[in-house]
């Protein structure tokens, strides 16, 4: 449990500098310099992402239950994860409406893949690992959103009120988040969650 401790700290620790010391984080760039603090942070999530499935990996085989879910349970996860999916593309896909409206659909994807996973898993290292980055997520989107509405007037200022993008090209990018969501979701509900984690969403 040691080591999935850690691997929270230094992978949640840096990414969520922005939230509780921003003018810090401000101040450190300037004095080292934008590559080799991006250099230090990258280092340090690297590091607490390998403890982390190391430490996952020890919890599991020495499982702490606190409660056991229903089944049905299970079954709102795997729909919960359909969305999260579909958030995850949509993250990385410019233009689209759900990335327009919602601001920020990484942290949402974070979010709901944490709470999906909270609600079809009761042992102390799930509920630990996966209550953290629920929390961190609440957190992060909150910040992330007060910081988009204080440079929401700056930002309509410099584009003149300009629509950011076509109304058709807007929906065609919500298709494409939609479709390769789902088949994201396809493909890690049927095939990649068994292989890489040994448990099948739908056992």
């Amino acid at each position: 449990m040691a080591w999935l401790i850690l691997g929270l700290v230094l992978f949640l620790g840096p990414h969520s500098v922005r939230i509780f010391a921003d003018d810090w984080r401000t101040r450190t760039i300037g004095k080292l310099g934008d590559k080799a603090y991006k250099g230090i942070y990258t280092v340090l999530t690297l590091i607490g992402f390998y403890a982390l499935i190391v430490g996952y990996a020890d919890a599991r085989m020495q499982p702490v239950v606190i409660w056991q879910p229903p089944i049905a349970t299970r079954h709102v996860s795997v729909l919960l994860m359909l969305f999260a999916s579909i958030l995850l593309v949509a993250a990385h896909l410019p233009g689209n409406h759900l990335k327009l409206r919602l601001g920020h659909p990484m942290v949402l994807s974070v979010k709901v893949w944490a709470l999906a996973h909270l609600l079809a898993n009761g042992n102390l290292a799930d509920l630990l690992l996966f209550g953290t980055f629920l929390l961190w997520s609440v957190l992060v989107y909150k910040s992330s959103r007060a910081r988009d509405r204080a440079q929401a007037p700056l930002q309509d200022q410099a584009s003149g009120g300009s629509a950011v993008a076509a109304p058709l090209a807007k929906m065609s990018a919500t298709i494409m988040a939609v479709v390769a969501g789902t088949l994201l979701w396809g493909g890690i509900t049927f095939y990649l969650h068994t292989l890489v984690v040994g448990v099948s969403p739908l056992g």
